[in-house]
């Protein structure tokens, strides 16, 4: 398959490609990586009638500490924050929940930014993001804001993006000691996209019970899923078998993902509780150990 025919533009500088979009946003995409972009234009699927490329503006590209949070570029590959030693060390969920990203090939070409804009519910990234409270700094020719990840995320495929904004970083918060964060999801072979999964922080007191719980769950809906129900009822619990137990049946309450050949609602609700279970399970022994 070949694509529908397109314009296009390959600006150098972030104020050119702003240039472009507050004059052609409406008709246009912003390639980044093209992992998902491209494929879906070979398939025709998407038509946009011109293609801003962003890949030649390198001051979209990197990882780096601000008053404790971490940010990182919209240009920066899957692969550089998969390799990088402090996010490794101070955000060891987006270590793991990267290492899930499809394969190597599409890593190193894959962006933090496009993997975010395009907003996938299968996606890795935005649930992650979700469980650690990230915000995504965007800009236009208007102005520049800042969306916090309850907003930014609408719906399947869908951000607050105006069609003139363009994503510029994402703004991480540092977690607190005595946390303990994992990633786990389920697909039927390594690469796919996730029939399910959960990422999720855990933080302990003194005492060793739970003062804050975050859960983000993958292919539950339109969007990623914070069980904030589950996130309460966790706090002040010893995180024994049975509370993440009764947490994780909490976590699914309600939810209605989207059956296909490859399971039914209720088999992927099943999944999800499980994978839950086994996400705090983990970051549970985690937190532990940082204690």
């Amino acid at each position: 398959m070949k694509p529908a025919q397109f314009e296009y533009d390959d600006p150098e500088t972030e104020e050119e490609a702003l240039d472009l979009l507050a004059r052609h946003g409406d008709e246009c995409k912003v390639l980044a990586g093209g992992q998902s972009l491209v494929p879906l234009m070979n398939f025709r699927l998407a038509r946009p009638a011109r293609l801003i490329d962003i890949n030649r503006i390198d001051s979209l590209s990197y990882i780096k500490r601000e008053d404790g949070r971490l940010v990182i570029g919209a240009m920066t590959r899957h692969t550089h924050l998969e390799r990088a030693a402090e996010v490794a060390q101070g955000w060891p969920l987006l270590t793991e929940a990267i290492g899930w990203v499809g394969h190597a090939q599409i890593r190193n070409r894959g962006t933090i930014g496009g993997s975010v804009a395009h907003a996938d519910p299968a996606a890795e990234l935005p649930a992650a993001f979700t469980a650690l409270d990230a915000s995504f700094q965007v800009r236009s020719k208007r102005g520049s804001r800042t969306i916090g990840w309850d907003h930014f995320f609408v719906s399947e495929f869908t951000t607050a993006l105006a069609p003139d904004e363009l994503v510029m970083a994402v703004e991480v918060p540092a977690l607190d000691p005595g946390s303990g964060a994992a990633f786990v999801e389920y697909a039927r072979r390594h690469g796919d996209f996730a029939l399910g999964g959960a990422a999720v922080t855990l933080r302990l007191g003194r005492d060793g019970h739970c003062e804050k719980a975050t859960i983000a769950l993958v292919s539950a809906g339109p969007a990623p899923v914070r069980a904030s129900s589950a996130e309460q009822q966790l706090r002040g619990s010893t995180l024994d078998d049975s509370s993440i137990r009764a947490a994780s049946v909490e976590a699914v309450k309600g939810l209605r993902p989207t059956s296909d050949l490859h399971g039914s609602t209720e088999y992927r609700i099943g999944l999800l509780r499980t994978m839950t279970e086994r996400a705090l399970t983990k970051a549970a022994q985690r937190a532990r150990s940082s204690t």
